[in-house]
Parts: structure tokens; C-alpha cells; sequence
């Protein structure tokens, strides 16, 4: 180009130009579906969403401003494959181009079923849907808990289900069952219900229902987060999930303890019909009663066979009566003779026991204890008379003439003994050969050991000296 051509172009600011590009582009692309492959996802905290769309060769920005993400039905994720709807525009203080998004969905149903079978295996990894972890539902429960929306016609064939079969105390919490952030909802209501105390103003549900109508995999996309799945899982209460019709499938599904094709399946699945439990009850009843009636009938059939074998009563007793019957004939007989022949006696001797009779009986007794008596005096003083002769005699033994004339021949005795041993010492004094003589004999054995006629006169001696008066 010559430098005349050049000098006839305008002249643009940066924001002239900056200005001219964004009128450009938008007037170009002002509405624009693009389907991609989410890159980086994020959310600030003004609500507003800022992602990349992308594929095998390029990248363009993207942005949803917090009103339209506010109304999405999934969660936007790294490499989710979508299709966004929107405008194309520029941002003038980076100098870049970016899609205002109005909208995002699943790039159809083969992105969301990728999605889904990843965390499908992912929780499953993770032993969530393991059929050791799934709870008995009780039989009868008292309180019934539903997670729903109230407005919607789920409720309504619940509670018309419950009324037909078998009525409970139904406690709804109500919650958004579609669109952004009921994913938050339903976890939240799931974990108040199990919050509830036993005793408390509001009784805590026996079992869950959490419930939702048909609809497309987008609307029934909130029961596949696993913000819903874990708070399932973790529910302390047995639940029942409720989604969709019998063809749709979430991931609340393979968690929960129970799962229910539709709404009104669940609510024949949480009671019995109440008409069954009184039928069954009347049948039991009554093969109870048949039973019984039966046994009585075996058994009294059984009792009049073994009465034939034992004979008729009047046999068996016949024979004892009658010796009964003669016994006790027998029996007032004798008592009647024993009385007579009693009262005969008393009358004999009635007749005897006369005053004079007991007086003469009394004499008799008398004049035998008083002949008793004088001869028990007489052989007493008999006794005395003979004690005191003896006594007498005993004395007379004992006069003092008598006993000094045994007291001197004692003394007598004493000094013929002491005078033979005064001439057997004077003897050794003189002799000059010590000899062995019995007073030596009666050194060397010491006392207690000389001869015995010594010891017997020593004996003699002692006994003299011991009998002998002192004077």
C-alpha cells in the first residue's frame, strides 16, 4: 500500500478500535450453540461461573452470569461434554473474546451417562452400594418420612396409598426435586430427618421415602450428585428411594436400602395391606381354634378307650362298698356293746364309793403309816444304843495309863538301838584298818541305800519316836 493510501485511513483509539471489534462479533455471532468439553470450572463468589470451552485444537472463555446459573440442571464438571448456548463477545480490559452463556446442558444423553457410570463406579469402589450395608425395613413403622416437593403429585399418591393399605403418621419435608441446588435440598432433608430425636416435639420417622415423578435423565439429575448418594448412605434410618418411573435409574437408587420402581410402589413397600393382617390374623385364629378343638377331640377319644379297658365303676367298687357297708355295721355294734358293758361297770362301782367306805379305806391307810412309823422310832434308837457301846469301848481302849506303858517300851526300844550304835562307832574309832563294817557300808551307799534291816530298824525307830508322848 503507498504511503498516500495510508495517510487517508482513520485513525482509532484503543477503546475506538476495542469498541468496533465487540460491535463486530456480536453483531456476527449474537446467537451461537457451541459444543465442547468443559476445561476449568469456576465459580466466584458472586455467583457469577467462569469455564473454558474447548476441543482437540482450540479454546474459547466462557461465562454464565449468576442469574442463568442459578437455573442450571447440572452441575457443571471438568471435562463434562456440554452444549452452550449463548453470544459472542469481548472483553475490552483483557482484550479477549468469551461466550456469554445463557445456557448449558449435556452435550445428549451419552456425555451424562459417562458422567453417571464414573461415579457410579466411583462409589462403588468406595463399598457404598455393598448389600452388607443395607438395612432391614421395620414391618409396621409408626412414623413414615417423606423427602418431595408438596406442591407436586407425589405426595398425593403417597399419602392416598398409605390411606388405602395400612394409615401412618406421615411427616413431609418438603424440598425442590429439580434445577440448580436441589441436589443441597434433598441431602439437607435427608440428614434433618435422621437429626430428629426419639422423644422429641416431632417424632423421628421409622423409615424414609425419598420421592420424585418421571421425567428425563436432566430433570432426574439431582439424585445422581454424590452429595445425595453420601447423605443416603450415611441416613441412620432405613430409606426407601422413590425416583422416576420403574425405567429410570439414579444413583440414590443403588444406595439406599431399599428401592421402589415409582411413588406409589414405595408406599406399598414401607406397610402391609391392613385388610391382609386382619385376614391372616382371622385364619390363624381359626386354625388355632381347629387345632385346639382337634387335640380335645384326639384326646377324649383316647381317654374312652382306655375307660373301656378299666371296667365299669360299680364292678370295681361294688365289692369294697360291701365290706364297707358290714364293717361299719359291725363297728356300731361293738360300740354299742362297749358302751353298755361300760356304763354297767361305772354302775357297780358307783355303787361302792360310800362316805363310810372312803372313811374306812382312809383308816386302814392310816393306822398302816402310823405302825410304819413307831417301827422305824424303835429301829432307831436300837442304832443309837449300839453306836454308843462301841463308842464306849473305843474310849476305855484309850486311858493314859495305857498308852504311857507303850510310850516306855518305845523309849526302851530307842535306847538299846542307840547304845549298839554308840559301841559299834567307839569300835572303828579304835580299830587302826579301816574295815567294812555296816556303818561304812551306811557311809559309802548314802541315804536311801543301806541294807534293809537297816533301814528297817531305822524304820522301827522313826515310828517309835513318832508314836511316842513328849514329856
Amino acid at each position: 500500500m503507498s504511503e498516500k493510501n495510508i495517510g487517508n485511513l482513520h485513525e482509532y483509539t484503543v477503546s475506538e478500535l476495542s469498541g468496533a471489534v465487540k460491535r463486530t462479533i456480536e453483531d456476527a455471532f449474537g446467537l451461537v450453540r457451541v459444543k465442547a468439553e468443559l476445561g476449568r470450572c469456576t465459580r466466584a463468589a458472586s455467583g457469577h461461573f467462569y469455564l473454558d470451552l474447548k476441543d482437540e485444537k482450540a479454546v474459547i472463555s466462557g461465562v454464565m452470569w449468576k442469574g442463568n446459573a442459578a437455573r442450571l440442571s447440572i452441575n457443571p464438571e471438568q471435562g463434562m461434554e456440554v452444549v452452550a448456548t449463548g453470544r459472542m463477545s469481548t472483553f475490552p480490559g483483557q482484550s479477549r473474546y468469551q461466550l456469554i452463556i445463557d445456557s448449558l446442558e449435556p452435550a445428549g444423553v451419552g456425555a451424562l451417562m459417562a458422567l453417571f457410570e464414573e461415579r457410579k463406579k466411583k462409589l462403588a469402589a468406595e463399598g457404598l452400594f455393598a448389600p452388607e450395608r443395607k438395612k432391614p425395613l421395620p414391618f409396621l413403622p409408626k412414623v413414615i418420612g417423606v423427602v418431595t416437593s408438596p406442591s407436586g403429585a407425589v405426595i398425593r399418591d403417597i399419602l392416598h396409598r398409605l390411606r388405602e393399605r395400612f394409615p401412618r403418621h406421615v411427616i413431609v419435608w418438603p424440598t425442590l426435586v429439580q434445577g440448580r441446588g436441589a441436589e443441597e435440598k434433598i441431602a439437607e432433608a435427608i440428614r434433618g430427618f435422621n437429626a430428629l430425636q426419639a422423644d422429641g416435639d416431632i417424632p423421628r420417622p421409622d423409615v424414609l421415602i425419598v420421592a420424585r415423578g418421571g421425567g428425563s435423565l436432566e430433570d432426574l439429575w439431582c439424585f445422581n450428585e454424590e452429595a445425595v448418594a453420601r447423605a443416603a448412605a450415611a441416613s441412620e434410618i432405613p430409606l426407601i428411594s422413590a425416583v422416576g418411573h420403574e425405567t429410570d435409574t439414579t444413583l440414590i437408587d443403588y444406595v439406599a436400602d431399599k428401592r421402589a420402581p415409582t411413588p406409589t410402589a414405595a408406599a406399598e413397600i414401607a406397610v402391609p395391606v391392613r385388610a391382609d393382617l386382619l385376614s391372616e390374623v382371622l385364619n390363624k385364629e381359626r386354625r388355632f381354634t381347629g387345632a385346639v378343638t382337634r387335640s380335645f377331640e384326639t384326646r377324649r377319644s383316647a381317654l374312652l378307650s382306655a375307660s373301656r379297658g378299666l371296667g365299669r365303676p360299680e364292678d370295681i367298687l361294688g365289692a369294697a362298698a360291701q365290706r364297707l357297708d358290714r364293717a361299719s355295721d359291725g363297728l356300731r355294734a361293738g360300740l354299742r356293746a362297749k358302751l353298755d358293758t361300760s356304763m354297767t361297770s361305772l354302775a357297780r362301782c358307783s355303787g361302792r364309793l360310800t362316805p363310810g367306805l372312803l372313811a374306812h379305806s382312809f383308816s386302814v391307810r392310816e393306822n398302816r403309816v402310823a405302825s410304819a412309823w413307831s417301827r422305824i422310832e424303835t429301829r432307831s434308837e436300837r442304832a443309837l444304843a449300839d453306836s454308843a457301846a462301841r463308842l464306849s469301848r473305843s474310849a476305855d481302849r484309850l486311858k493314859p495309863g495305857l498308852l504311857a506303858h507303850g510310850f516306855k517300851a518305845q523309849a526302851t526300844r530307842i535306847e538299846t538301838l542307840w547304845s549298839r550304835i554308840d559301841a559299834r562307832a567307839r569300835r572303828c574309832r579304835r580299830s587302826p584298818v579301816r574295815r567294812r563294817d555296816p556303818v561304812h557300808k551306811i557311809r559309802r551307799r548314802g541315804p536311801g541305800r543301806e541294807p534293809q534291816k537297816k533301814r528297817k530298824d531305822i524304820r522301827e525307830i522313826s515310828d517309835e519316836t513318832a508314836s511316842a508322848p513328849s514329856l
